[in-house]
């Protein structure tokens, strides 16, 4: 009943603007098939965009810390990265990879990187290709040298500065979908998506995350997910926890589809 609740909540503004009195009438349309823009406007209206700059900090820290540095080496001769951000809402965690890179031009200086970022919500990948945010949304997450450095102060909002867009691009995507790139993903991030999913979904999810990915590409969940008891395919990086890699690519990969080994000893 309480789930009824928050999706009947979600979806009140909808109802009133079609002027469908129920929420067993809206599911009676969209069962029949009478009005197709009708799902994407519910899609739109049930997302959860929370998001904001450096989402959490400390995950674009482990990030510089091991992946980068991890392929910054491995890439070395090609001098190419792809990230996929894929459930990016509108646009800042893509816009945060990008400043990690922006503010080391000498360490990534000659190197092509592709950063990539993709939602379900239409709206969203709009907002995000706009590059534009209000005062509140700029400043959630960067200190005001950063908010300088990186966006410019118009009409609109700020928006990101050219550095930041120019390694960017955006496309509505569903993860449960092929991936955008299959198999070409350096970096994939998918913070906060699997949570809403069905555990079928969420194997589904997985099983195109892994496809996605390089074979000495990396991964990285939200904080509540895991890949534990959800894929034998992944496992954590044994030097940078709430990371994730392919099972036997040599990389420091736990094993077994189990509890972190340290964890279980008390690291």
């Amino acid at each position: 009943m309480s789930r009824r609740w928050r999706i009947e909540t979600a979806l009140s503004s909808l109802l009133r603007e079609r002027n469908i009195a129920t929420l067993d009438e809206l599911i009676t349309i969209l069962v029949m098939g009478k009005e197709p823009s009708l799902s994407q406007s519910v899609v739109e209206a049930l997302l959860n965009n929370e998001t904001y700059f450096f989402r959490d900090r400390s995950p674009f820290d482990l990030l510089s810390r091991h992946a980068l540095l991890d392929l910054a080496q491995r890439r070395e001769s090609a001098k190419h990265l792809r990230i996929w951000s894929a459930g990016c809402s509108t646009g800042q965690e893509v816009y945060s990879l990008a400043m990690l890179f922006a503010e080391e031009p000498e360490k990534w200086r000659g190197w092509t990187i592709d950063i990539l970022g993709t939602d379900v919500s239409t709206q969203c990948i709009d907002r995000a290709r706009a590059g534009t945010y209000t005062q509140f949304e700029v400043q959630r997450g960067l200190g005001i040298n950063q908010m300088i450095k990186w966006f410019e102060e118009s009409a609109d909002g700020w928006r990101a500065v050219e550095a930041l867009r120019k390694p960017v691009r955006f496309q509505v995507h569903n993860i449960l979908e092929q991936p955008p790139h299959p198999g070409g993903f350096d970096i994939v991030l998918c913070r906060n998506v699997l949570l809403y999913l069905s555990p079928e979904k969420k194997a589904l999810a997985f099983e195109r995350l892994v496809s996605s990915m390089a074979a000495d590409g990396w991964l990285m969940l939200g904080a509540g997910e895991t890949v534990i008891g959800q894929t034998t395919k992944l496992g954590a990086d044994i030097n940078a926890r709430g990371l994730y890699r392919l099972v036997g690519d040599g990389s420091g990969v736990e094993k077994r589809n189990g509890p972190d080994r340290r964890a279980a000893a008390g690291a």
